[in-house]
């Protein structure tokens, strides 16, 4: 089944509890997530490539995609889905070429200049931020907005996913800005139930 980008969790095992990341992985898997890029940054290649493994793992009877943030060592050494790549990481041309083409690959953009290089380099969709306030982006300046989302969708044909301050309520404005799905952190992981959540969210696209 082709991946639909409508969801995309982002996990940060520090804001998690109480349950660990690998168990909140696999019911984010069993609830029918599309994309899950595992962001956890500090883990030493070691302790990465074995939670890579593991979500690959709980991926394989699922329409679930795993990417890798940043590292596509990772990436290919744990059979994940692919990567996703942010403006530090090995630039997107360059792991095109390197990789078979149902390798997913997701770049990180903020502006319309990102995501046009970003589709012509070979990215199979971009994550769009920071669309709405959220604390953790104030220092990287003011939120895009939704107008800078349209502008961004009817730029590009590949799936753009909006990022940053998503909540329930705001992912049906972003799609009628042009946004394929949405992108979040807090938003899978702060709520009582991850399945429940998975399906709330669903609902929004109907």
């Amino acid at each position: 089944m082709p991946l639909q980008y409508h969801l995309c969790y982002i996990t940060d095992r520090r804001g998690l509890a109480p349950l660990p990341l690998a168990s909140h992985l696999r019911i984010a898997v069993q609830a029918g997530v599309d994309l899950i890029q595992l962001r956890e940054k500090d883990l030493d290649s070691r302790e990465l490539l074995s939670l890579a493994k593991s979500a690959v793992e709980f991926s394989r009877e699922s329409d679930t995609r795993i990417v890798v943030n940043d590292r596509l060592d990772i990436a290919l050494t744990s059979g994940a889905h692919g990567v996703h790549l942010g403006g530090q990481s090995v630039p997107t041309n360059v792991v095109r070429r390197r990789v078979d083409k149902d390798f997913v690959i997701g770049v990180s953009c903020h502006s319309v200049e990102d995501a046009v290089k970003a589709e012509s380099d070979g990215a199979d969709y971009i994550l769009l931020g920071h669309i709405f306030d959220t604390p953790s982006k104030r220092e990287y300046g003011l939120p895009l907005g939704l107008n800078k989302l349209s502008e961004v969708a009817n730029r590009i044909s590949i799936p753009v996913l909006a990022l940053g301050g998503i909540t329930v309520e705001r992912v049906r404005p972003c799609l009628k800005a042009g946004a394929r799905g949405i992108a979040a952190i807090r938003l899978f992981q702060e709520c009582p139930s991850v399945a429940d959540r998975i399906h709330e969210l669903r609902e929004q696209f109907v």
